[in-house]
């Protein structure tokens, strides 16, 4: 009974050694580490949401992208869309205004605003998935830092019983069941690591299809609508190289396409 009271986790971690005390370390670090990660990129993604809503029925409630334009110098852009957006308008208005005077800039005000598109969606990309390798290096590897320490505290039971000659039940099961604490700890240290790397990689999925869509709808306004500074250049580009506008559009959808896909 006096035995069987002394066991515990407070009892492994005393007469663990320095290898034992070092995965227990790791292991509390890992933890704090993704429940850290988890925290923020809740945060953050709370709050992208909440300014990318805001930002999209102001949009689609505006009369021009003049109007679009204004807001974002305003008050700025603070979410994927409206940063999207603001690259968009300034590589529309940059190309009308100067054409293709660089390298930089080749091609048609097209091509031009579709290579700011496809910069921009993988910025917002990277920006999205940041942390997640963390996530998921935690969550891979936490089981097999507690299962290494479970070997180790098992090894250690074994040959102090093998020294001391008790090799009854109690002398046995007591230290080999203090060793699966690291084990559980692993556990307990991964699926959480795991479960947010999940949940967070289908927001991440959702979002990028909703940008992806409305990239795609603002491709279509500033090369087939009409767009802010870009009626002169339009009409003098049109003047010296018609095209018919179902070829164009078809053409610049095509375009558009891989870009958002």
């Amino acid at each position: 009974m006096d035995t069987s009271s002394s066991l515990g986790f407070g009892h492994f971690i005393a007469q663990t050694d320095a290898l034992g005390r070092t995965l227990l370390v790791l292991l509390l670090l890992m933890s704090l580490a993704s429940w850290a990660l988890v925290a923020l990129k809740g945060f953050a993604q709370w709050r992208r949401q909440r300014r990318a809503a805001a930002f999209l029925a102001s949009f689609w409630n505006a009369p021009t992208l003049d109007e679009v334009q204004h807001q974002l110098s305003t008050h700025g852009a603070h979410d994927p869309f409206a940063h999207l957006t603001a690259h968009a308008l300034h590589a529309q208005q940059h190309h009308a205004r100067h054409g293709a005077t660089r390298l930089a800039d080749a091609g048609s005000t097209a091509d031009f605003i579709t290579r700011t598109i496809r910069k921009v969606l993988d910025e917002e990309t990277t920006r999205m998935e940041s942390g997640l390798t963390t996530l998921a290096t935690v969550g891979a590897t936490a089981p097999f830092v507690g299962l290494f320490g479970t070997v180790w505290g098992v090894y250690h039971a074994l040959v102090a019983i093998g020294i001391s000659g008790a090799g009854t039940l109690d002398k046995v099961a007591g230290p080999v069941g203090e060793a699966l604490i690291m084990t559980g700890l692993g556990l307990a240290v991964a699926i959480p690591a795991v479960v947010a790397y999940n949940a967070f990689v289908r927001a991440n999925r959702v979002l990028a299809a909703r940008l992806d869509a409305f990239a795609f709808e603002l491709h279509s306004f500033l090369t087939l609508g009409e767009a802010p500074g870009a009626t002169h250049y339009q009409a003098h580009h049109q003047a010296h190289h018609p095209v018919h506008p179902s070829a164009a559009g078809a053409e610049r959808v095509r375009a558009v396409r891989p870009v958002v896909a």
